[in-house]
């Protein structure tokens, strides 16, 4: 784990992972070829950033390393993360910082909401830490940027991808009452690795939370994701698939795991371009709207045509 000092003061600043410090480092594989991206320059990007630092907004985007930031805000297409950029639980796959967040900031539904008519979004994706030191993880403050958004922006689809609201009673109901185009929640792995990768969340009450999602708001979308290279097998993907399906789930989406650093969750293996198209291939056999399946495919990546995409999807079995 690498420590952070601050050059002014001379003294070591608090590990962004502090619950990792101690871990063994685990070493990943090379990167192939097809998993390599360039560094981000285009002005594009440069503009996306300033207003997001105007706004005084975080995004996922950085704070999770995304490998594909370089093309999304070049195309003006960035994943606000609200509620702070300090996580509650301490997932092992994770690059979100993990400690005890500050309390929310009041206009940061305005904030978000100027941000996306500034950029002219057409789709936008929200997403958020943990919040467990709140009576209701956050629902309350989701709700009030998808409205405060949508008021400002009424053209503009809203995605969000929240948290499990793990033992929050009522609040799926308070996010799905703002009526979101897309709810997506992300399963991220098999139950049998959950333990080890996830354990702060339970498998079954993911689930839940995507069927409760789909009963609360028929007409919008649903959503869930998997990382695949944590040792997981083909076999339990499928499972999950059918799981996903059987909670009336709409889109999926399967990317390849990264390593964020050495104390992270060890890197099993990259699976091949192949891999992923016979797993997209078995997918759409199963019944999903729309899948995206690739090495760098992303809960929000290419999130605007997809939408597009999905809405053509239930038209044609209309």
């Amino acid at each position: 784990m690498v420590t952070i000092v601050d050059t002014l003061s001379n003294t070591p600043l608090r590990p962004r992972h502090p619950e990792k410090v101690n871990r063994p480092d685990s070493v990943s594989p090379a990167k192939p070829s097809w998993i390599r991206v360039k560094a981000p320059t285009s002005r594009g990007y440069a503009d996306t950033r300033n207003i997001v630092r105007e706004n005084g907004l975080v995004t996922v985007c950085e704070e999770a390393g995304c490998p594909n930031i370089g093309e999304c805000w070049d195309k003006k297409h960035a994943t606000f993360m609200i509620m702070g950029d300090t996580c509650t639980r301490a997932c092992a796959f994770c690059n979100v910082k993990t400690g005890l967040p500050a309390a929310l900031d009041a206009a940061e539904p305005a904030n978000v909401a100027n941000a996306v008519k500034t950029l002219g979004l057409r789709h936008v994706v929200i997403t958020s830490v943990d919040r467990d030191d709140l009576a209701d993880g956050g629902a309350r403050h989701f709700a009030d940027v998808i409205t405060t958004t949508r008021a400002q922006s009424p053209q503009t689809s809203i995605e969000v991808l929240t948290p499990d609201f793990l033992r929050k009673d009522g609040a799926i109901e308070t996010v799905m009452a703002a009526r979101p185009d897309v709810f997506n929640h992300n399963l991220e792995t098999v139950p049998r690795l959950y333990l080890k990768i996830r354990p702060g969340a339970r498998y079954f009450a993911s689930l839940r939370l995507l069927e409760r999602a789909k009963e609360l708001y028929p007409e919008g979308f649903t959503k869930s994701g998997l990382m695949v290279g944590l040792g997981e097998t083909r076999e339990e993907i499928m499972q999950v698939m059918d799981d996903l399906r059987a909670a009336n789930v709409d889109f999926l989406t399967i990317g390849q795991y990264l390593q964020p650093t050495r104390k992270h969750a060890a890197l099993d293996r990259f699976w091949t371009p192949e891999e992923f198209a016979g797993l997209e291939t078995i997918a759409r056999a199963k019944g999903f709207l729309m899948v995206s399946a690739s090495p760098l495919t992303r809960s929000s990546y290419h999130a605007d045509s997809d939408f597009a995409e999905l809405k053509k999807a239930r038209a044609s079995r209309a």
